[in-house]
């Protein structure tokens, strides 16, 4: 008999809630939750296929431990002994730091991976953390916490309310969204232009969300910072710069002006490749406009000025008033953010405190590039030792990361390693254990990451949908316990870690003054907390403690985790309201409109004016059926146009002799790929274009799907010597290639259209 249970979409920014159709224990069915008080039944393929995604026949079951040379089936205390086996002697003998961690995407998508890596983290205390916001976001981090000293205070565009939206670099119909978390993001831009506002994109590529857009300009690819540069020139030149009531909360507006002086909309014309009458025309539409928001994204940010860009994009909404009021761009206040302390100086925020081993790069909010793992661990210096153990959470940088074979040999360089993964990837099968988590169905879930990036306010909890499998054991156990096996308390009850944490969290509450549990006994409040498990307990903790939350009994209407169970389809919190100065952190109190590190910057960007375009560069690409390598492996999402083509314009295809379904070789700093070709003026000319996350053809995985069209791995043409400076995201985008014509390729095999089809 069947019935139904509801559950977050955890594929994507978007949160969308869904309501599942369940036969025994198996999802038969996803549709759009209509009375989710957030996504209100909005669905895309990724969600509908949730059922497909749960039951992956190649999803691994049970754990792996290799045992003489090969990766075998354990039991789970094999599993975790093999863990502490493993990493405590070279903790012991090498240093914390010779453990790299390694946290991947999907670590946002879980609770699991947002509740333990950072006790994990601590516990190890080690340096060489990696993420793969260094791939995609570290960008808009870095300029956040320059601008308003926190690196998670990220405002996002008002959508709802806003009469005119900049898009730069950014595609939301075929990604629903990054760093804005927002449903049904294609029908907020249709809802936006039905309201009579305007939507202007900025991008190379004429994407499915350019072609929506009222303006699309198609920018030369890296060159997003000199054309924000120049918009923020004509504002100050014409009289246009009105930040209104934000004045008081500003500091260094006359600094900005003269750092901009140079960027004049004639000097960028010929590096961007835009006219300089489109240019001011820009910022005049921007200025003019009674409510604007100015975003940036992944293309903005994986270019080589990607902080200097994802600064300008915040220049912009605060110089025209738009930044902190409503129809502009916000600060979300998640339901699980900490207690708001009382607006005034801080801490502010640094970058550089300490450096990578190699090539001394800089740390950014904690993390050094992944770019820089490979070298980490197989290059020796005088500056300490090497990585000799790994630690990888819901990752896959062999695909992912720059230069995927140099780091493929490194990591069977490693002493021991081990992959927390569903899938024996192109990563995890270089593993010593492999610990794999049960399927999404099976798991709780509540989005702690993405409410503070949400459109709206607004709170939403699911239980498990399907009872955990017999042999499974939860995300939260198998973290809990790698963090206990790696930090020298293996064999300890895996609840210690989360007593741990809520005792740390109720010490330092109970002691600050604006807290709603100031001077109470931590004990005591500890014992009032509610859930069946520690992750619920820690959850009921942050909610209690949170803006909205009932302070253990100051605010009787206030959120408990007993309220939010009670409403399955999630609590709306209201629209985004003003709430500076509040978020800010910065050591002035102010938004710190130049800080030292920008301005220090800003000539590498002058350069960037005189320096003469390559013939050819490359772009990545986002398809709606895809995320993560992962996504490969499902077949319900991909085939169509879900495949691993290179978009090459018309007129670049004849220059170079190409076909439209023919294979061509794409030549890079890091190597060679080769893929058909396909032939549309999608792309601008002088620019081509192969999405992200293919490459499935490396023996001893076990992606059985993804394997019968492996497509090719973008990211081998990068070396990984290319990294913005200031955040260290690689450089993924306008890089220089080389095509080369091969031989034809069949159309009944690609399936490839014509670029009028398209």
């Amino acid at each position: 008999m069947s019935r139904t249970a509801l559950r977050i979409c955890p594929l994507c920014e978007a949160t969308c809630g869904l309501t599942l159709t369940i036969e025994g224990t198996r999802v038969t069915g996803a549709r759009g939750d209509r009375d989710d008080v957030f996504s209100k039944g909005f669905i895309c393929p990724k969600g509908a296929s949730f059922g497909a995604l749960d039951a992956d026949p190649d999803r691994l079951r049970v754990p792996l431990v290799r045992k003489d040379g090969e990766l075998r089936e354990a039991t789970w205390e094999e599993a975790f002994d093999a863990v502490a086996a493993g990493i405590r002697p070279v903790v012991e003998r090498y240093g914390p730091h010779a453990v790299g961690v390694v946290l991947g995407n999907p670590n946002v998508h879980t609770m699991a991976g947002a509740l333990y890596p950072p006790v994990l983290l601590a516990g190890l205390g080690t340096r060489s953390v990696f993420t793969a916001s260094t791939l995609d976001q570290m960008p808009k981090h870095v300029s956040s916490g320059l601008l308003f000293g926190d690196a998670n205070a990220i405002p996002v565009p008002d959508l709802d309310h806003t009469g005119h939206l900049l898009l730069i670099g950014a595609n939301p119909l075929e990604s629903n969204g990054s760093l804005c978390t927002a449903p049904d993001f294609p029908g907020r831009l249709k809802a936006l232009k039905v309201r009579g506002g305007t939507l202007t994109v900025i991008d190379p590529r004429r994407t499915r969300t350019a072609k929506l857009a009222d303006r699309h300009v198609a920018i030369r690819p890296g060159t997003d910072a000199l054309l924000l540069a120049a918009m923020t020139h004509v504002l100050f030149e014409e009289g246009l710069v009105a930040p209104g009531e934000l004045t008081p909360h500003l500091e260094g507006l006359d600094e900005l002006c003269d750092a901009v002086r140079d960027f004049t909309p004639e000097a960028v014309a010929a590096a961007c490749d835009v006219e300089a009458e489109v240019t001011r025309a820009l910022a005049r539409e921007l200025a003019a406009a009674p409510t604007a928001a100015v975003y940036g994204r992944i293309g903005s940010c994986t270019v080589p000025y990607g902080t200097l860009g994802s600064w300008l994009v915040d220049i912009l909404n605060i110089l025209t008033g738009n930044l902190d009021r409503p129809g502009g761009a916000l600060f979300p206040q998640a339901a699980t953010d900490r207690t708001p302390r009382p607006a005034g100086p801080s801490h502010g925020f640094t970058l550089g405190r300490w450096h990578s081993r190699v090539s001394q790069h800089p740390e950014a909010k904690g993390e050094l590039p992944l770019s820089a793992l490979a070298e980490e661990i197989d290059t020796a210096t005088e500056r300490g030792e090497p990585i000799r153990a790994l630690v990888a959470v819901a990752a896959n940088p062999v695909l992912s990361a720059p230069d995927g074979d140099r780091l493929d040999k490194a990591l069977g360089s490693l002493d021991f390693m081990v992959s927390v993964d569903p899938y024996l990837n192109e990563t995890s099968r270089h593993a010593d254990v492999v610990l794999p988590p049960p399927p999404p169905s099976q798991s709780p879930h509540h989005d702690f990451a993405f409410n503070t990036l949400a459109v709206r306010n607004q709170v939403r909890y699911n239980r498990p949908a399907v009872p955990l499998e017999p042999g499974r054991m939860a995300e939260t156990e198998i973290l809990a316990r790698l963090t206990l096996a790696a930090t020298g308390m293996h064999g300890a009850d895996p609840s210690a870690v989360d007593d741990l944490v809520i005792g740390q969290t109720l010490g330092k509450a109970v002691k600050e003054t604006w807290s709603p549990v100031h001077g109470r006994d931590p004990k005591e409040l500890a014992a009032q907390l509610t859930g069946v498990s520690g992750p619920e307990r820690r959850l009921d903790l942050m909610l209690r403690l949170g803006p909205y939350g009932d302070g253990f009994g100051v605010r009787p209407d206030g959120l408990t985790l007993e309220k939010l169970l009670a409403h399955p389809h999630g609590i709306d919190l209201g629209p985004l309201r003003p709430r500076l100065p509040q978020p800010l952190k910065t050591r002035s109190g102010k938004v710190e409109l130049l800080p030292r590190p920008i301005a220090d910057d800003l000539p590498r960007l002058r350069e960037a004016l005189d320096r003469l375009p390559d013939e050819l560069v490359l772009v990545g690409r986002r398809h709606l059926r895809s995320n993560n390598s992962w996504m490969h492996n499902v077949p319900a999402l991909t085939g169509g146009s879900n495949r691993c083509t290179l978009h090459i314009h018309p007129e670049d295809a004849e220059r170079l002799g190409v076909r439209d379904g023919a294979a061509v070789r794409v030549k890079g700093a890091g190597g060679e790929v080769t893929a058909p070709a396909e032939v549309t003026d999608g792309v601008r000319p002088g620019v081509v274009s192969l999405p992200h996350g293919w490459g499935h053809d490396r023996p001893g995985t076990r992606m059985s799907h993804a394997a019968t069209d492996p497509g090719v791995n973008v990211n081998q043409l990068l070396d990984g010597s290319l990294l913005d400076p200031l955040s260290g995201n690689a450089v993924l985008n306008g890089v220089p290639v080389e095509i080369t014509a091969r031989l034809p390729v069949c159309r009944a095999r690609t399936g490839l259209r014509r670029s009028g089809d398209l």
